[in-house]
């Protein structure tokens, strides 16, 4: 016992020895010993883009596809800043797609016609190499089918479609195809991954979604999704559905509420181009750079143009089958450029601008993309 008392009395005595060898400032290293800096609080976070895929389609004067051009005759400049091509192909490279359907209770008097769509979407939009996923949408979000290349399938979902409630959340619809398709195959500058396809079928107006439409076309064009649309009619349901009781009108039929411009006499066509769709370009960037903003107006064309896709209206002479008819089309005649940007700022909005160097040909391809800067 009395051996063990001396032993923990030496170890008490080493350690207040030790503590009061002990220095009072910062301990310093031996001589050659690298010293750890402190990390910078104020460090600059740089973000890059991996890879930046823009369809591009051409046209002649006469509307015709133009599928002739080679990399060679094009020029990519982002932010002003000139880029090379790393990846080129003319509707080759395979299709991950999602079709949006609207399935509020407004678009019921369509729905036959929406249910015949299913076969066109498998042959004429994906292709034999391509994949699709169906979502329906109104007061809620519902993932219909998962991703699949089983043509049958797809066309099932399509034909079994139902309608709901009156709500449409377009915008919340859309954030979830564009997350759905930002887990597909990306590119690389050596693989060319799948082109990532937005398809909305579905009107312009959205009711209680918590996403804003610029949110979505953000990460949109970080993913390198591509949203086309076709623009559903409420006034075309309700002229196909069966007759109802009247409902009190603001203005006398053939009327309009406000009073025409000088000069001009009011038409519905007038009407149209008076409030028609101004700058698309303009505000796709604005939407995008802006994106605790709501975009009130011409959603599903921004959105389109935003991303480098069309959008097409059902309302007049073209019917829905024919209207993804000519999406199909496009898709198969129209080329896919990638680019690893170099140049420029690294956060904020990137200006794309695709030229082809031939006279008299019209070419579309999306605007550009928004980085966000580093939060903190």
């Amino acid at each position: 016992m009395q051996r063990i008392t001396l032993v923990l009395v030496g170890l008490a005595f080493l350690a207040v020895s030790v503590g009061a060898q002990a220095p009072a400032g910062p301990v310093v290293p031996p001589p050659g010993t690298p010293i750890q800096q402190a990390p910078q609080s104020q460090a600059k976070l740089v973000v890059r883009v991996a890879l930046v895929n823009t369809p591009v389609t051409v046209r002649d004067t006469k509307g015709q596809m133009v599928t002739n051009l080679d990399a060679k005759d094009f020029q990519i400049t982002d932010n002003g800043a000139p880029q090379r091509i790393s990846h080129f192909d003319l509707g080759g490279d395979p299709i991950s797609l999602v079709v949006l359907f609207e399935t509020s209770s407004r678009i019921d008097p369509i729905l036959p016609e929406l249910r015949k769509t299913g076969i066109l979407l498998t042959q004429t939009v994906l292709g034999p190499s391509g994949e699709a996923a169906i979502v329906g949408f109104n007061d809620g979000v519902d993932k219909l089918l998962e991703f699949t290349t089983n043509a049958d399938e797809v066309e099932k979902t399509v034909a079994r479609l139902q309608t709901g409630t009156s709500g449409a959340k377009l915008y919340d619809a859309m954030a979830v195809g564009v997350e759905m398709l930002s887990g597909r195959p990306e590119a690389t500058p050596e693989r060319p991954g799948r082109r990532r396809l937005l398809l909305v079928v579905s009107e312009a107006n959205d009711a209680g979604s918590e996403t804003k439409l610029g949110a979505v076309l953000r990460q949109a064009q970080l993913s390198n999704v591509t949203i086309y649309s076709v623009g559903l009619s409420t006034t075309r349901a309700e002229l196909q559905a069966k007759p109802k009781d009247p409902v009190p009108q603001a203005t006398p039929p053939g009327t309009f509420g406000l009073p025409p411009q000088p000069g001009v006499a009011q038409t519905p066509d007038s009407e149209a181009a008076r409030y028609g769709s101004g700058n698309l370009l303009a505000l796709a960037a604005w939407a995008v750079q802006h994106i605790k903003d709501q975009v009130k107006d011409q959603a599903l064309e921004v959105a389109a143009t935003a991303t480098g896709g069309a959008h097409l209206s059902t309302f007049k002479d073209r019917s829905i089958e024919k209207a993804i008819d000519e999406i199909g089309g496009e898709l198969h005649a129209q080329y896919s450029i990638s680019y690893t940007p170099t140049g420029g700022n690294d956060t904020g909005y990137h200006e794309i601008k695709v030229q082809v160097d031939r006279d008299g040909l019209r070419v579309r391809s999306r605007p550009g993309y928004y980085i966000a800067p580093p939060e903190g």
